[in-house]
Formats: structure tokens, C-alpha cells, sequence
């Protein structure tokens, strides 16, 4: 090779690698454009029968969709964090934070925040609250047609945090990360997001960037959590549950999203 194009190919690396930098900020993972299979590829035992509730076909059909790189929040907002803002902006706290100070546990995802409330906080931080679409193609690690964040095996307590109907969440990111690096997408807390809750929405999106439904009654709610048993189909990339935006839970909480420039 030359030395011109030596100079050049290190110079394109160097971009490459500048690119790659600046598409990080501290704490975000960045989710990479492009396709990925939308909807559950997987099959329930029951779904076959005559009787299986239509509601729970919100997940079909399965689609090739397209999204722009984005940035998104590695752990679910902790306590330590939504503090921050509650603090520098007076919004109201959670409710079960006695007399309005946090909970002991800093590092655990917030909850018991309603849908404006994760809303406000994100746009405090410069962040907004993924579309479904993006929280399911970040949920899938950078593959295709499997059941978890992590593959197609069965949930375990090194996996994920579940099924413990009385202890509440843990810290994020003390479970196994999925192929974007982020952490907890299932579990610990189900997570709030941009889009108004639509049934029929995956059969009637656009193919790309879909921002989900103009109006609704409910906001769509992803990814499970600690309450939630080994058994139950909460715990995929794919079911999709919702919630007044009103709703504070304490099984609810949320992380945020930006655009990567």
C-alpha cells in the first residue's frame, strides 16, 4: 500500500473511530440502524385454541422494521438519579418515598412513577422515552426471532430478576447485560415508553421509525418485572402490556432514549 493510501485508510479509520465515539455519552448504549424482526416469532402452548384471547395476538404479525440509530439509558433510571431531579426541579416525588425523601436503596430502578413523570424526568436530562419499536429492537441484543434479551433459553435467576412477589426490585445491572450492553430489559421493573398503547398497531405501522399511535387511553408498558412468574409470557422481548399514564406502580419504572447524532 502506498503511503497516500496509507494515510488515507488511517485517516477513514479515524473517522470511523470518531464517529463511533461521539455517538456514545456516558451511560447509553448505542442501538445501531437498521431492520429488525418486530413481533413475538415464538409460539404459546394455548394460542391454537379456539378460546385464546385476541388481546394477547397484539404481538402479530411479525414484521421487518426499520429504525434510525438511537441511543438508549443502559439501566433503567435508578433512585439515585430521579433524586437528582426531584431535587433541582421540585417535581413530586414518589409516593411511597416517606415524606418525600428516597428510598436506601439508590441504585434500584425508580418506580411508582406515572407516565408524565418519566416523561419530565427524561427531558430534564436532554432524553426522551423510547417508541415500543425501539424498546423491542433494544431488548433483542442485535438478533432476530429470539424469545429473551438474551436468547431462547428459559428465564433463570442469573438471567433476569422475577417471580419475587414480595421483595421488590434490586440495583441495575446486577443480571447478565444482552448483546447492546444494556441491562435488566427484562425484569426488575417494566419500563414506560413514548407510545400510546394500540392494538392492531403492529399490523398497521409504518415500516420505518414507527412512532406509534396518535391517540389512546393507554400507554404501552414493556419488559416485566420483579413481580412477575418464571412461567409468564410478560418476561419476552415481545408481549406487550399498558397502563393509564396516570398509573403509578411499584412494579413500573422506565429508562430514556435520545437520537444518535
Amino acid at each position: 500500500m502506498s503511503s497516500a493510501a496509507s494515510t488515507v485508510s488511517r485517516f477513514a479509520l479515524g473517522l470511523l473511530l470518531a464517529g463511533s465515539i461521539l455517538a456514545q455519552e456516558p451511560g447509553m448504549k448505542l442501538i445501531p440502524a437498521g431492520e429488525f424482526h418486530r413481533g413475538r416469532t415464538h409460539e404459546w402452548t394455548d394460542q391454537a385454541l379456539a378460546w385464546y384471547p385476541n388481546p394477547l395476538k397484539d404481538d402479530l404479525p411479525v414484521r421487518s422494521i426499520a429504525l434510525d440509530a438511537f441511543l438508549l439509558d443502559e439501566a433503567e433510571v435508578t433512585v439515585e438519579r430521579y433524586a437528582a431531579f426531584v431535587e433541582a426541579t421540585g417535581h413530586r416525588a414518589p409516593y411511597d418515598w416517606k415524606h418525600g425523601e428516597p428510598p436506601a436503596a439508590a441504585q434500584a430502578p425508580a418506580i411508582n412513577v406515572a407516565w408524565e413523570d418519566a416523561k419530565a424526568f427524561c427531558e430534564w436530562d436532554g432524553k426522551r422515552l423510547p417508541t415500543e419499536a425501539e424498546w423491542e429492537k433494544a431488548c433483542r441484543g442485535g438478533t432476530d426471532d429470539h424469545t429473551y434479551s438474551w436468547g431462547d433459553e428459559e428465564p433463570t435467576a442469573e438471567l433476569a430478576h422475577f417471580g419475587s412477589q414480595e421483595g421488590g426490585p434490586i440495583p441495575v445491572c446486577s443480571k447478565a447485560r444482552n448483546g447492546y450492553g444494556l441491562c435488566d430489559m427484562i425484569g426488575n421493573a417494566w419500563e414506560w415508553t413514548a407510545d400510546w398503547y394500540g392494538r392492531d398497531y403492529y399490523a398497521e405501522a409504518p415500516e420505518s421509525n414507527p412512532p406509534g399511535p396518535q391517540t389512546g387511553q393507554y400507554k404501552a408498558l414493556r419488559g416485566g418485572s420483579w413481580y412477575d412468574k418464571p412461567a409468564s409470557m410478560f418476561l419476552t422481548c415481545s408481549y406487550r402490556s399498558w397502563a393509564r399514564p396516570a398509573e403509578r406502580s411499584p412494579n413500573v419504572g422506565f429508562r430514556c432514549a435520545k437520537a444518535a447524532k
